[in-house]
């Protein structure tokens, strides 16, 4: 089939591969526009970007989508079928009317739950032990379209945003190629998404990792696990920000402490009470300076127990 393949972040890799290595066609790629990043503002280009020119494959970074230019380029290419993963931008009609079939999405969560831009993140930060990929048709409502295919995957106690993403990337590209064969073959079902179930994942704010330490641990658990790398979880130590890069749950009674109360200094961490059971720091950051397990931590800073994280 002749595909044009839309996507921006290193989730979409392991398809844009798979794809590549299939007897389809990859007419083009398309993702968006470099970046600035970093102190000194150094334009970035997104990694599908980078693999796709590795692969020598035409790359495209359209500013804006309705451009006639871009848009008269893409139906010159007679395209059979848009694959979008990952690709940051919802498409307009103008653009999903092109192919000759439709447009599909590999999305990382089991439709209807967790529609939008941050499914992995929202997963892991309500709890849920189970989670999936979905290849589905698009239409004009965001992740609501028909699903063609679905597969689940369990979030182990150790999964953090990154280890999940990274196994649902890959599983994601086998389902996706398996989509495809089926369309190409006529074969494809398509089964409407109950709305009744729709649940949402919007892209995550910088605020959403302030800690509250009256919470139970095993909610600020997931909080750090859950938002890793971006925006990370964090809370205020002597009126300077402290970054939770990793932790464990402590089982106990902390009743007698205060939320954010430091009750111990283990081999292994810092032990921190909260609403319900304690947290074990196990590596920490203060704004300004390196990340740092907790025993090294210990050994440069003066922290006490008693002192409350806030």
């Amino acid at each position: 089939m002749k595909i044009a393949f839309w996507g921006t972040s290193s989730f979409a890799l392991p398809s844009l591969e798979k794809i590549f290595q299939s007897q389809h066609k990859i007419l083009c790629v398309i993702t968006q526009p470099d970046k600035k990043q970093g102190r000194h503002l150094l334009r970035k280009a997104p990694p599908v970007k980078i693999r796709a020119e590795e692969l020598d494959l035409k790359v495209i970074q359209p500013k804006i989508l309705r451009d006639k230019d871009f848009l008269n380029y893409l139906k010159s290419l007679e395209p059979e079928l848009f694959v979008v993963v990952s690709y940051g931008k919802i498409l307009p009609k103008e653009i999903l009317e092109i192919p000759k079939l439709f447009s599909i999405n590999l999305h990382a969560s089991l439709l209807p739950k967790y529609r939008g831009g941050a499914p992995i993140n929202w997963a892991i930060l309500n709890g849920e032990k189970e989670t999936g990929i979905s290849v589905f048709r698009i239409n004009e409502v965001m992740d609501g379209g028909e699903i063609i295919l679905q597969k689940k995957i369990s979030i182990l106690e150790e999964d953090d945003a990154l280890t999940l993403g990274e196994k649902l990337s890959k599983e994601g590209a086998d389902l996706l190629l398996e989509a495809i064969e089926l369309i190409e073959k006529g074969e494809a079902k398509f089964f409407p998404q109950d709305e009744s179930k729709v649940s949402f994942a919007p892209l995550l704010k910088k605020e959403d990792g302030r800690i509250n330490w009256n919470n139970p641990a095993e909610k600020i658990y997931n909080q750090i696990r859950g938002l890793l790398p971006w925006p990370g979880c964090y809370c205020f130590w002597k009126d300077k920000l402290l970054k939770i890069w990793k932790a464990k749950i402590v089982e106990g009674d902390f009743s007698k402490f205060k939320g954010g109360e430091i009750v111990d200094f283990k081999k292994d961490g810092l032990l921190v009470a909260t609403g319900k059971g304690g947290l074990l720091i196990e590596e920490l950051q203060l704004e300004g300076k390196k990340r740092l397990s907790a025993d090294k931590f210990l050994m440069g800073y003066r922290i006490q127990r008693g002192e409350v994280l806030k």
